[in-house]
């Protein structure tokens, strides 16, 4: 793996988990970590119930646009982190795969947004330990 993994979120829209998991990442790692995040059927605008939540933590993704999954920011990813796209996100060959149960946060209020928040929280932690010790 290079000096700086390269991390790809994906979920069907783009406008949520896959959003807020980048910017936990940006938020925890920094400049050490390249950040990516797209969608298999990226939507129109990122949730903002989405922004609002990561909002009460301090982490600002307003200005994130949904981004359409393609093939080289795949094939580029050292790790890639689906979320809910199923047969619809690529698979390479010696790439990193793990697929995160999350519930998704489109149509559902605040309360439900931040318990998934805190959750990708925990799991980009883990994430970022991990890197961090070499095992990605």
């Amino acid at each position: 793996m290079p000096d700086k993994p390269s991390v790809l979120f994906v979920c069907v829209h783009n406008a949520g988990r896959s959003q807020m998991a980048a910017g936990w990442l940006r938020h925890l790692a920094g400049d050490t970590v390249e950040i990516r995040s797209a969608g298999s059927e990226p939507a129109d605008r990122i949730n903002p119930v989405a922004v609002a939540a990561m909002a009460e933590v301090g982490i600002d993704i307003t200005g994130e646009r949904p981004k359409k999954l393609d093939y080289a920011t795949a094939q580029d990813s050292d790790v890639i982190i689906t979320m809910g796209c199923g047969d619809t996100c690529p698979v390479f060959p010696g790439k990193r795969y793990e697929d995160w149960k999350l519930t998704d946060p489109a149509g559902q209020p605040i309360e439900v947004v931040r318990t998934v928040r805190d959750e990708i929280r925990v799991r980009v932690e883990e994430l970022l330990a991990q890197l961090s010790r070499g095992s990605g």
